[in-house]
């Protein structure tokens, strides 16, 4: 075999195990991701076959889009509570999260920059409890709040301000934790050149320090926004008319009876839900990174 024959030869068989290699290191992982796509894309293009689908039904085609029409959004708009819900849980959520942020914030800047003593015993005590969820007391808050309709009846049952008053008491615990670890990334000196130019905390908080930990504000945010979005268990418990359902109650109530259910006013109603969601998530992904991972500093 001649010379330039055997260098073609080796060549040849690099390239092969090039693509050998390839293929156990990096193209598997393509094959595994689209496979993981089809998975998570068949779900979502059902629901809205369902949505569109004027029949109201889940079942009884063995393919999708056979009929497309928007009674089902029509309809969801003009004869039902839909819009009412998603105005409720619009405003629960909002609320919910602002008052988390502005809360967790605060301790978390408390813990950060302050040493008093029970510092340590009150970080190990946010931790702990953060591991019981709300719904473990949800006999005795709803006896709570059936006593305080009587006193305070906008804090009460049936008050979308007393379910706010419920989700802000949990508000604490791991979100504190998360921002702790972010507000520890911002130097101390700043505080302390503040100071001498004359600034109080308040002004050094909510002029400074505020606007330099805006990625972990808006994770926490953004968390705090889609838990109490799609919550139902509380919610549930909480409000008891339907027009004071929130987005999760009302669906779950559409989908409880499965022979008598209005399936399509259901998918029309859950491809409209996830809009906000999707869109708040696109608006704040460039937050999301860089708020979890310079959180992860310990302190």
């Amino acid at each position: 075999m001649s010379t330039v024959a055997k260098i073609e030869l080796d060549n040849a068989n690099d390239t092969r195990l090039r693509g050998v290699r390839w293929w156990k290191e990096v193209g598997w992982k393509h094959l595994f991701a689209i496979a993981m796509i089809a998975y998570c894309v068949f779900p979502i293009l059902y629901v809205l076959s369902a949505a569109l689908n004027p029949g109201g039904t889940l079942t009884g085609s063995t393919r999708l889009f056979t009929a497309v029409s928007l009674q089902n959004f029509t309809e969801l708009f003009t004869n039902t509570n839909f819009p009412r819900w998603i105005l409720n849980s619009f405003i629960v959520s909002t609320v919910t999260a602002v008052g988390t942020v502005i809360m967790g914030a605060a301790a978390a800047y408390a813990f950060s920059r302050f040493r008093f003593v029970g510092r340590r015993g009150g970080l190990t005590a946010l931790l702990i409890i953060q591991m019981f969820p709300q719904m473990l007391a949800f006999i005795a808050i709803f006896l709570l709040l059936l006593t305080l309709r009587d006193i305070y009846p906008f804090l009460g049952l049936e008050s979308l301000f007393g379910l706010i008053a419920v989700y802000l008491g949990g508000a604490l615990g791991a979100n504190t934790f998360l921002m702790y670890g972010f507000f520890n990334t911002i130097p101390a000196e700043l505080d302390e050149a503040a100071k001498i130019d004359g600034a109080t905390h308040a002004q050094i908080f909510w002029g400074m320090i505020m606007r330099l930990v805006t990625p972990i504000l808006a994770v926490v945010g953004l968390l705090s926004f889609v838990g109490t979005y799609g919550e139902f268990i509380l919610a549930r418990i909480v409000l008891a008319r339907p027009e004071n359902y929130t987005l999760a109650v009302g669906l779950y109530v559409w989908g409880s009876d499965e022979r008598n259910a209005p399936w399509g006013l259901f998918a029309a109603g859950a491809v409209v839900a996830a809009v906000p969601i999707i869109l708040l998530f696109m608006y704040l992904q460039k937050y999301i990174v860089s708020g979890l991972t310079a959180g992860g500093v310990k302190g």
